[in-house]
C-alpha cells in the first residue's frame, strides 16, 4: 500500500521559494514541488512565485490549462493537503478538539465519528 505524505497549510506556507526554501504550491488540495519547474513554465517562473506557499487552485483553474499542464503537474506532486484542512471535509462538519484532533463526520453508512490526530 503506498502512503501519501500529508501537509499542513503552514508547513506548505514555509516553502515559499525565499531565501533558498524551496516552492511548494496547493493544486487542488495536492501539494506540488514546482522548484525544478520554473525556469521551464511557458508563461514564466513569476506566474508560480506569486503562488509560492499559498494555494493556487483558483488562479489555476481559470487560466484553463490544457490536460497536458495536468499530466506535467503530476510529476512534481510530493503530497495532499492534511485532510482536516481539506475543503472537502471542512464543509461537511470537521471539527476540531482542543488537543489538536480532526473530528470528521461520519460515513454515509456508518453513525460512527472518525477521529484523526492532526498534529
Amino acid at each position: 500500500m503506498v502512503t501519501t505524505r500529508e501537509f499542513t497549510r503552514q508547513e506548505v506556507a514555509l516553502r515559499d521559494g525565499k531565501n533558498g526554501n524551496p516552492t511548494w504550491l496547493i493544486i487542488r488540495e495536492m501539494v506540488y514541488d514546482v522548484t525544478e519547474y520554473l525556469n521551464e513554465h511557458p508563461g514564466g517562473g513569476e506566474l508560480i512565485t506569486e503562488f509560492a506557499g499559498k494555494d493556487g487552485t483558483r488562479d489555476f483553474d481559470d487560466f484553463g490549462h490544457s490536460g497536458g499542464a495536468m499530466d506535467l503537474l503530476k510529476q512534481y506532486k510530493i503530497g495532499e493537503l492534511n485532510r482536516c484542512e481539506q475543503a472537502k471535509f471542512q464543509k461537511k462538519g470537521s471539527e476540531w478538539t482542543p488537543d489538536g484532533a480532526c473530528v470528521l463526520p461520519p460515513k454515509k453508512r456508518s453513525k460512527r465519528r472518525m477521529f484523526i490526530f492532526c498534529g
